[in-house]
């Protein structure tokens, strides 16, 4: 134990002082790895100061809206009138007119709107009233007053199909205007016009030449209504600006139905008629159709429909020698003078010879008959005629119009 080799190269005390030097670096070494285990778990970077606490949110500040706001003058009646809240809810809001009646209203759900459910009436004055609560329940009063437009002319429409009747598979809806309209005017008003149907029907509306009275607008399927189809047409015009023409005077609109299927069929060449009702042939009748060989007395080729029916007409034409004649069991198929009627004059002709003066002649018991089917609406297809039905015919040539040409004559096409 006490002996050591020399082949260490080393005495004992050597041995202590190299003992002690490598006790003193393990000691150095510890504290090195303990001083950058120290460092690495500090902060690396200078510590920031903690961030300002966030401000408090800004009170909501509701805003009011009122439509048509206060001092407003000459406004369209046709607009419903609107209060509206941005935040909070309004409270007791009413709308009264210089008569002191209030224009009735209601609240949506969240009681922050109020909309009037009647339009306004012209020449009025009314004014606003009530209160909007903010979310504080800090309350600010609706007031104000304003005044609607005083037309100075007015314009009137009308339908010719009534509510709840019924018409024939042709029949064409028709808005008539009192006065002439601009092409502006009729834009506005087709805009706002709608037909609904029970079935999926194709149609368009048209605006045909100005008559006499004013302009007028009707509406036809692309082919014959379906039999049954329940329709509604609804014309807005009250409180519309109509430019020159006026303003319009009230809405328009009814409901009615499209029934049976019935068509007649009828060939000058055959000098018959085939009464076809729902597909099905119910009458073929002799007859006796306009004479070719004068224009003037041709029925028109094209198809017609029925726009009228009397028990007895008077007819005149002084140019052929007649005038206020009585003819009975008629139905009047155009505005030229056509009739399907009975004439016993004629008997001798029917079936063989066209002879009348236009219009397509029957006996007394099949004009009856026949009479007694008829309505408004039926289309009636003459054929085999050298004079084609047209505008010169009068107001209801509608089926004379190709549908091509019939879309292009909206007063909304480009």
């Amino acid at each position: 134990m006490g002996i050591w080799s020399s082949a260490m190269g080393s005495s004992p005390a050597g041995v202590r002082r190299r003992a002690f030097a490598a006790a003193a670096f393990l000691v150095a070494a510890a504290a090195l790895i303990g001083g950058c285990a120290t460092a690495a778990a500090g902060p690396t970077h200078p510590q920031q100061a903690p961030a300002p606490a966030a401000p408090a949110p800004a009170a909501v500040v509701p805003v009011l809206t009122l439509q048509p706001a206060a001092d407003a003058a000459d406004v369209a009646p046709s607009g419903l009138a609107h209060a509206s809240a941005s935040a909070g809810t309004l409270k007791d809001v009413a709308l009264t007119g210089a008569d002191g009646k209030p224009v009735p209203g209601s609240y949506s759900a969240d009681t922050a709107q109020w909309t009037a459910t009647a339009p306004l009436a012209y020449k009025g004055k009314y004014t606003w009233s009530g209160s909007m609560v903010a979310p504080d329940g800090t309350a600010t009063p609706l007031t104000g007053t304003f005044s609607t437009v005083t037309p100075k002319r007015t314009v009137k429409g009308s339908l010719n199909i009534g509510d709840g009747q019924t018409v024939g598979v042709a029949a064409p809806i028709e808005v008539h205007f009192n006065r002439d309209l601009s092409a502006e005017a009729k834009a506005a008003v087709e805009r706002g016009l709608t037909v609904t149907t029970s079935v999926p029907v194709q149609g368009a509306w048209a605006w045909l030449p100005d008559d006499q009275v004013g302009s007028r607008v009707h509406w036809r399927p692309k082919d014959y209504w379906p039999a049954n189809t329940q329709v509604t047409v609804k014309a807005p015009l009250y409180g519309l600006d109509l430019g020159t023409a006026g303003w319009g005077t009230a809405d328009v609109g009814s409901s009615f139905t499209i029934g049976r299927s019935q068509i007649v069929k009828a060939d000058e060449d055959s000098h018959r008629i085939q009464v076809v009702r729902d597909g099905q042939q119910v009458m073929d009748l002799p007859a006796s159709y306009g004479l070719e060989t004068d224009p003037n007395r041709v029925t028109r080729s094209g198809t017609h429909i029925v726009m009228a029916k009397s028990e007895k007409v008077l007819m005149s034409n002084p140019d052929y020698g007649y005038e206020n004649v009585p003819e009975y069991w008629a139905v009047r198929i155009s505005n030229n003078g056509e009739f399907i009627h009975a004439n016993p004059a004629s008997n001798w002709a029917q079936g063989k010879r066209n002879i009348s003066h236009g219009c397509i002649n029957l006996s007394t018991a099949n004009a009856k008959a026949y009479f007694d089917t008829a309505m408004f609406g039926d289309p009636v297809e003459v054929t085999g005629s050298s004079v084609k039905l047209s505008a010169a015919d009068g107001d209801i040539y509608d089926w004379a119009i190709t549908w091509d040409d019939w879309t292009k004559m909206s007063a909304l096409t480009a």
